[in-house]
């Protein structure tokens, strides 16, 4: 018999085996701006969309630790399959913060694949047993694979009172907008979704303070669980693996080819003999360590918080964005460093490198996850000023 552990272990070493086909499978992503079916059946068989499903369901149950680990591997391959990949990861432990009759419906397969965003960019009328969603979103990763979308709407109660809301949606209800034309991130899919007099059973809707402070009611996995993270900690906390796997993937696509190749116009025929491409690679892979070190940190002590039934604190919630940011500069220099010292050649569409470089330019503007941003809020709690933000 198999132990839960036994069976993480054997995810991430699946997904370690498959991480050339990914990164062999680049190319393709970016031609049709959403990754190839392969790549899914790959993450699929490897048991990656089970990892945040509860274990009554028949998923694993994974640590942060673990889902941010395999979540890291994947985009180590290819940078928009990790980040499609991190979403429905993400996803799938966002529907276990809902009550238990929808935890039934949404893990009826034991898998699942869940897209969505925070962003409260349409409306919920109630209606009797429910609410109407209309509205769009917009960077609706990984939309055109999923089964189902995590959506935030604005409720607008009969004092004038607005109330920010995340409902679960099955995707064949949603039209989805074939808008997806960028210069970064071009696999993830993250084309823009749109309601139209959606009905949403009032059992699929959640205020946006229980969610995000997990004290939603009716369910069984509340308290000490121990995968009870806080919603926007945990999105920062896995969303960073991407980051951490785009640079590993760039400095191991970046070393594989210095060996023997000289520097055009000069007389170094081994550009792995020049101080200045040690220095790059030196600096690199420090850097890269120190992100990593970074995110060990504020894992630890969110895995306590939630093996404890604590939510995690203001200061928890800061500081893990601002250390995310801190880790996401260090990641986005460490490959800005090799770029500095790379050959043209390396430009070539069918060489990973260019497509590490641009993916990690573009998903560093994320509007949660963009460094200055996450600063500016660490900054502020450190000065002894109000983080001035709800996402915490």
């Amino acid at each position: 018999m198999t132990t839960p552990d036994v069976e993480v272990a054997s995810v991430l070493d699946a997904v370690k085996a498959i991480v050339p086909k990914l990164r062999e499978n680049g190319t393709e992503a970016e031609d049709r701006r959403w990754i190839p079916d392969e790549s899914i059946e790959l993450l699929e068989k490897a048991g990656v969309f089970r990892l945040a499903v509860p274990r009554r369901f028949g998923g694993l149950e994974a640590s942060l630790a673990d889902q941010i680990a395999v979540v890291e591997e994947i985009s180590r391959g290819c940078g928009s399959t990790g980040w499609v990949a991190g979403a429905w990861v993400q996803g799938a432990w966002v529907a276990s913060l809902y009550p238990d009759e929808v935890q039934e419906e949404i893990f009826a397969n034991g898998d699942v694949r869940i897209s969505g965003g925070l962003a409260p960019t349409a409306t919920a009328t109630p209606a009797d047993g429910g609410y109407v969603l209309n509205g769009s979103w917009n960077f609706n990763t990984g939309c055109r694979g999923a089964q189902w979308n995590f959506v935030a709407a604005i409720v607008e109660h009969p004092d004038g009172t607005p109330e920010p809301v995340y409902a679960l949606v099955p995707m064949d209800e949603l039209d989805i907008a074939d808008d997806w034309h960028v210069s970064a991130a071009i696999g993830t899919g993250s084309f823009t979704t749109t309601a139209t007099n959606v009905f949403v059973p009032a059992r699929r809707v959640a205020g946006a303070a229980e969610l995000v402070t997990g004290t939603t009611g009716d369910r069984s996995n509340s308290g000490a669980s121990g995968r009870n993270y806080g919603l926007i900690t945990y999105v920062s906390a896995v969303s960073l693996a991407v980051y951490l796997g785009i640079a590993e993937g760039a400095y191991e696509s970046f070393v594989a080819r210095v060996p023997g190749r000289g520097i055009t116009y000069t007389n170094w025929t081994d550009q792995a003999q020049h101080p200045l491409t040690q220095i790059k690679v030196a600096s690199a892979a420090n850097r890269i360590t120190a992100a990593k070190a970074l995110v060990d940190g504020y894992v630890q002590v969110l895995q306590q918080r939630a093996d404890a039934g604590e939510h995690p604190s203001v200061e928890d919630s800061v500081t893990v964005r601002g250390r995310s940011g801190f880790a996401i500069q260090l990641a986005k220099e460490a490959v800005e460093e090799l770029h500095d010292v790379t050959g043209a050649s390396a430009l070539a569409r069918k060489e990973p490198f260019q497509r590490f470089y641009r993916d990690m330019e573009g998903l560093s503007r994320h509007g949660m996850m963009t460094p200055y941003t996450n600063l500016e809020l660490h900054g502020r709690f450190l000065l002894g000023l109000d983080p001035d933000t709800l996402f915490l």
